[in-house]
């Protein structure tokens, strides 16, 4: 005979299987918010102090209710004396009992009166509602980097909220490509930014702007980029204006350009028109740097590339009539070709670099003529062949000296006897300075920083690796002089002083 404890409820299993179908969520998420009701309304009717936990069998529905009470070892460990009792009293129900266990009694079934049963539905809502938004954010979570549909359903301040099927999503006004104007009913696509757990729901960001975007609409729209035959190596974009995208494959009989163009341009104009004519440069990526370079500053035809691997740095050099292209309106061009590469691109004039080059020669030829007491032409060879300062002369192997043209053995041999003569005359010069100027020794361990840079730091009241740090790189480049050090190089001057504030951080 079935007590009324384990009584089958067909009902509860067709309830839950109603539920779960109607919201299309898990089943036992159902019968969770069930047990959670019902636990609240035997808590209602018994004393909400008590640990009260209620049980559905999946199978047949029957409820069982059951009072939990916790083994702790004696009365100066109970915290709560309804929900806790002591091992010498849980002995005498279970004699087998250890601390950590439960007592647990069975109570009988409650009946469900108006109040306890309103409270029970308002649970049980509120259970499904959860797992409903729970179920929303993992499935809108997975399509996160994926291109989604929407119809547009109101539009506040330039931010869009679309219906894109089972929620509504937020395009805000700064990832819409300028311009650009939406009115309720409108389909839009764009991309999943970001999804956020929130109580009201998951908060699903979209943008028509990000490089990804563009990137999902060629994978769409080139069924190689699809297949993998042609990779997308990186994208730039001016969003509305122009962007510049770089492909490659390593498939010989295919041209990655040529693809991504398609058919008398019909593929990449498909792109323009969802960019609302957004112009695009399609680059043919190459393992060969300087190439890459040259075919990222197109239009601009580029007669000269120098690469700066320590500082990620580029120079290009173009003849004057192409450098109002390779700039671009409002340095677009090299603006976009510096996001395609990561680097820094420094647009030059051929006149221009020449210009340079032969100021920094003079500086260097100067200081060789006066550190070395030698002739312009020996300095102007040493230049030639790529040296820079006297450290490097002092350094260098008698042998290498005495290959230079013009050069032998006994002038290589004199030149790095002058050289080791100076080098160590200036070492022994800075330290006492630096001593009677209080150059700090951290600061003397700055990478970057040359020996004549410190003196002149020093001068300006920077003697220590704080004053450093807490200059800008305007700051800095100012007290050095324009010639020294580039923007780049200053900023890791910075960067390097200031990194012992991060480790401080760290250690508080």
């Amino acid at each position: 005979m079935q007590t009324q404890e384990n009584m089958p409820r067909p009902e509860i299993i067709l309830v839950a299987d109603t539920v779960a179908r109607e919201k299309n969520i898990d089943k036992e998420d159902v019968f969770e918010a069930m047990e959670v009701a019902i636990q609240k309304s035997a808590r209602s009717k018994y004393g909400m102090e008590h640990d009260i936990r209620a049980h559905i069998d999946r199978k047949t529905g029957a409820i069982s209710l059951a009072r939990y009470r916790e083994v702790v070892a004696d009365e100066n460990s109970i915290e709560n004396e309804t929900t806790q009792l002591t091992l010498d009293e849980a002995q005498a129900y279970d004699p087998k009992i250890k601390v950590g266990e439960f007592i647990i009694d069975q109570l009988p079934p409650i009946d469900f009166g108006r109040i306890a049963a309103q409270t029970a539905k308002q649970v049980i809502v509120q259970k499904v509602r959860e797992a409903e938004r729970n179920k929303q954010f993992e499935e809108y979570k997975e399509k996160i980097g994926t291109i989604v549909n929407g119809t547009v359903k109101r539009v506040e301040f330039g931010n869009v909220t679309l219906d894109i099927g089972k929620t509504e999503a937020i395009l805000r006004r700064d990832e819409t490509i300028p311009r650009e104007k939406f009115k309720v009913g409108d389909r839009i696509r764009a991309y999943v930014l970001d999804v956020r757990r929130e109580n009201k729901g998951p908060q699903i960001f979209l943008s028509r702007t990000c490089p990804e975007f563009m990137a999902k609409l060629f994978t769409s729209e080139v069924p190689e980029i699809y297949d993998g035959i042609v990779q997308i190596v990186a994208v730039a974009r001016d969003p509305g204006s122009k962007a510049k995208i770089a492909v490659k494959t390593d498939d010989v009989t295919v041209d990655a350009v040529g693809a991504c163009v398609g058919l008398r341009g019909i593929r990449v104009q498909a792109v323009v028109n969802e960019l609302q004519g957004e112009k695009i440069d399609i680059v043919p990526y190459s393992d060969d740097r300087a190439q890459y370079i040259v075919s990222a500053l197109a239009p601009a035809e580029v007669s000269k590339v120098v690469i700066d691997e320590e500082n990620n740095r580029i120079e290009a050099v173009v003849p004057q009539e192409q450098f109002s292209i390779a700039i671009g309106r409002r340095g677009q061009n090299v603006k976009l070709a510096s996001q395609l590469l990561g680097c820094d691109i420094d647009v030059l004039t051929e006149e221009q670099e020449q210009e340079r080059r032969s100021n920094e020669n003079k500086v260097r030829s100067q200081r060789f003529m006066e550190a070395l007491d030698v002739d312009e032409m020996i300095a102007h060879l040493l230049i030639a062949e790529g040296f820079s300062n006297v450290d490097e002369i002092a350094m260098v192997s008698v042998k290498e000296l005495a290959e230079i043209e013009g050069f032998d053995e006994e002038v290589a041999q004199e030149l790095q006897k002058r050289a080791k003569e100076y080098v160590e005359k200036r070492n022994k010069e800075f330290a006492e300075k630096s001593k009677s100027m209080g150059i700090d020794e951290k600061l003397q361990a700055i990478e970057g920083l040359d020996k004549d840079m410190l003196l002149v730091l020093a001068n300006n009241n920077i003697r220590t690796i704080d004053d450093l740090a807490d200059l800008s790189t305007d700051e800095l480049i100012d007290i050095l002089g324009a010639d020294t050090l580039s923007t780049k190089e200053a900023e890791k001057v910075i960067m390097a002083a200031r990194a012992h504030w991060f480790e401080d951080e760290k250690q508080d």
